[in-house]
């Protein structure tokens, strides 16, 4: 770290797929926090791994397994105590990494076995701070014997047996860059919602396709004060609410309901 002293018994674990583009904020952001590097890649071919291996990381090749299993992997060849689990795409903020500087400064790491914080997003020119995208609390920082991966397709989750506590400071997430790159998610996202749906035998509901649509807009626009993210946050409430829409009519196509055979 800055004045020399070593930094916390932390692994940064990451998975990669040609993200050399946006690698290089995540890793400098994380710069005197973390012992040791762990990048687990499936198939890189833009320069990644040796952008990965400039900046001291370990590379695991791995084959894709899906989100959770991914990070699992990186996780099992962490060799700290603790594991800071991050994507490329995001960035610890100086309050976020002073606050981790403190809570293993002053012993808390002894008590606890994860800790929480804020998750914040850029999202056209600006970062929002309100609707459904701010607070995103997130659990990122566990003691890796006590963690474990869980969640689906698209979205992974993080468990960890024991205490938690939440740390001041923002995790910075510029996962959607342009409109494009969160239109591109709807699909993916209706497609995983479908299969939970059909899994739990939930059949299509005309209430349901309208009225979860105005929910989800009404609640981040009004509720939880999304105008104040200026058009962006419009905008977000918006979108929000049409892949809500998509999700819900996805069961409908399914179920063929109201179709005639020619």
């Amino acid at each position: 770290m800055k004045d020399g002293k070593e930094p916390p018994p932390i692994s940064l674990a990451i998975t990669s797929l040609n993200e050399v583009n946006r690698l290089g904020k995540c890793l400098a952001s994380t710069a005197g926090l973390v012992r040791e590097i762990i990048l687990v890649d499936s198939g890189s071919t833009d320069g990644t791994i040796r952008f990965a291996e400039e900046s001291g990381a370990r590379i695991i090749s791995q084959k894709w397994l899906g989100h959770s299993a991914q990070k699992q992997v990186a996780i099992d060849h962490c060799s700290q105590p603790w594991v800071l689990i991050l994507d490329c795409d995001e960035e610890i903020s100086e309050e976020l990494k002073g606050s981790i500087v403190r809570f293993f400064d002053s012993g808390d790491a002894d008590w606890f076995h994860g800790c929480r914080f804020n998750r914040k997003v850029r999202f056209l020119g600006r970062w929002i701070t309100h609707g459904d995208w701010y607070p995103d609390t997130k659990l990122r920082l566990v003691r890796r014997e006590k963690a474990r991966m869980e969640g689906n397709a698209t979205h992974d989750t993080v468990m960890v047996q024991g205490s938690v506590k939440f740390l001041k400071g923002d995790l910075l997430h510029d996962s959607y860059p342009t409109i494009q790159s969160y239109l591109d998610k709807i699909g993916p996202f209706s497609d995983e919602f479908l299969a939970r749906q059909v899994q739990e035998g939930r059949s299509w509901s005309l209430a349901a396709n309208l009225s979860r649509p105005l929910w989800r807009f009404f609640r981040a626009y009004f509720l939880r004060l999304g105008f104040l993210d200026g058009f962006p946050g419009f905008w977000i409430a918006y979108a929000t609410a049409f892949s809500v829409f998509i999700r819900y009519s996805r069961s409908f196509d399914h179920q063929g309901t109201g179709r005639t055979e020619t």
